[in-house]
């Protein structure tokens, strides 16, 4: 087999997450549960994606999509994710083995919505392609439709400047009837001060 093309490092690095993955000893399995695990535990939400015929091509541009929202995703056994999910004990049983097809779990640890929106912006141009099946926000699980509609949330970033705005839009009124209300006083004694000169 020919393969034409330069190919990437990023490849290189994306066929060894796969086989990072494919647990084969008990020690492997221990080690890649601990290293789930872990990301589990320092991501502020986890969302599961479900994926069919991504090429490559694809995976590298999901994964640089994700890396650009401090998130990462990655593919392992649900075998192997039950076990993560028993060690973060969540508020209720999550159960990988119920998720169909191939499953992906994308680890956000900047935004707790932004995973969902890479996600979810990533899905319009690769339909049938990707789709969730559900996440973990505050240690409770989310149906595929909770996911979904956490990604139509706006991100931190754009929560603080509407609270910001809100906080603002008040006060620059205040500010203005304050300033409003000087300049009339200044006026009135401006004029008492003319009429006692005259």
């Amino acid at each position: 087999m020919h393969v034409c093309g330069v190919i990437s490092a990023d490849f290189f690095i994306y066929i060894a997450n796969i086989y990072k993955y494919m647990a084969k000893s008990k020690e492997q399995k221990k080690e890649i549960v601990n290293d789930l695990t872990d990301k589990a535990e320092r991501a502020k939400s986890i969302i599961f994606a479900g994926f069919n015929g991504l090429g490559v091509k694809e995976n590298e541009e999901l994964r640089n999509e994700l890396k650009k929202e401090d998130s990462e995703y990655c593919v392992a056994k649900k075998t192997l994710l039950n076990l993560v999910f028993a060690n973060m004990k969540t508020g209720e049983e999550v159960d990988a083995k119920k998720f169909t097809g191939q499953v992906a779990a994308v680890f956000g640890y900047g935004d707790e919505v932004s995973p969902a929106r890479a996600i979810d912006r990533f899905m319009k141009g690769h339909e049938n392609k990707l789709c969730f099946i559900g996440g973990i926000l505050e240690n409770k699980f989310l149906s595929a439709e909770e996911a979904e509609a956490l990604a139509k949330l706006p991100g931190r970033q754009e929560l603080y400047a509407q609270v910001v705005g809100s906080i603002n839009a008040p006060v620059s009124g205040f500010v203005n009837v304050m300033a409003g209300n000087l300049r009339s006083m200044l006026y009135v004694l401006k004029a008492i001060g003319e009429k006692k000169a005259g």
